[in-house]
């Protein structure tokens, strides 16, 4: 059985007095990295377009004595990303971090995927990150630089069938991450990705996935979980990776090197 027994990485309070803001923040993967952030100082903007769950979200990093605000914003609209950053700064001053978490997926056959489904996922993953990352960007090119993390998934070059809007989306995702990070990095502004794999999730649990199915293609015998994926964020965001930029940390338990669990990974044979 895969050990799952974790310790803590990195020094209490590193992020103290940082400011980040996460994009679908209120549930899944965001919200996991939102806890991290939090958990080691940062003050948390949580983001999304439905604003209850958003509140409960902030309200339980509250409770754990962390400093969270809660931002309903479409980031779609330029207007209400803006003003969602103006916000921020308002309430915390100056920005260091952006997550760029949020995304959206659903499955359908090519031939039958409507222009407004194509468009849904496309503006979503595509142009409110756009958004975002621009906003932001600003911000930190005038204060002297920051981290930003783009949540994307652990193979985002590959064929994704019954996907192909989500697949173009996350694809597109990387090689932004790439030009954003030669562009700004004369800022001081670092862009990395992280390629989650298997994590269980609302959304994970709502395309079908089955963690067991799943485990049993992973060499290291499990599926991940948010904080896993919270752990690479919170590496790309230390100064442990200030000569990161443009890089990807696939965290997926060696499923994408393209060899299934080995039958060794259960034992020693007998005999």
């Amino acid at each position: 059985m895969a050990n799952t027994q974790r310790r803590e990485t990195f020094l209490p309070g590193f992020l103290a007095g940082q400011t980040a803001i996460i994009t679908g923040g209120g549930t899944g993967l965001g919200f996991g990295i939102a806890q991290a952030l939090s958990r080691f100082g940062a003050n948390v903007v949580l983001t999304a377009r439905k604003l209850e769950r958003l509140e409960a979200a902030a309200e339980r990093i509250r409770a754990t004595g962390g400093q969270a605000l809660a931002v309903q914003c479409d980031i779609r609209d330029a207007e209400q990303v803006e003003r969602m950053v103006q916000q921020t700064e308002d309430t915390f001053g100056r920005i260091h971090m952006l997550v760029n978490n949020a995304g959206a997926t659903f499955f359908s056959k090519a031939e039958d995927l409507s222009p407004n489904g194509w468009r849904s996922i496309i503006d979503i993953d595509i142009n409110g990150t756009f958004l975002c990352s621009q906003a932001v960007a600003k911000r930190m090119i005038r204060d002297g630089g920051g981290a930003m993390v783009f949540i994307t998934n652990a193979t985002p070059g590959s064929g994704n069938p019954y996907r192909t809007n989500g697949g173009a989306g996350k694809a597109a995702l990387a090689a932004m991450v790439r030009s954003l990070a030669v562009e700004w990095g004369g800022y001081g502004i670092r862009i990395n990705e992280v390629g989650p794999g298997s994590i269980p999730t609302e959304a994970m649990g709502a395309m079908g996935e089955n963690a067991e199915d799943a485990a049993a293609r992973i060499p290291l015998g499990r599926v991940g979980t948010p904080a896993d994926v919270a752990d690479a964020t919170l590496f790309l965001m230390s100064d442990a990776a200030s000569f990161l930029t443009g890089t990807r940390i696939v965290v997926d338990g060696g499923a994408s090197s393209g060899a299934p669990r080995h039958e060794s990974a259960a034992g020693p044979a007998a005999g």
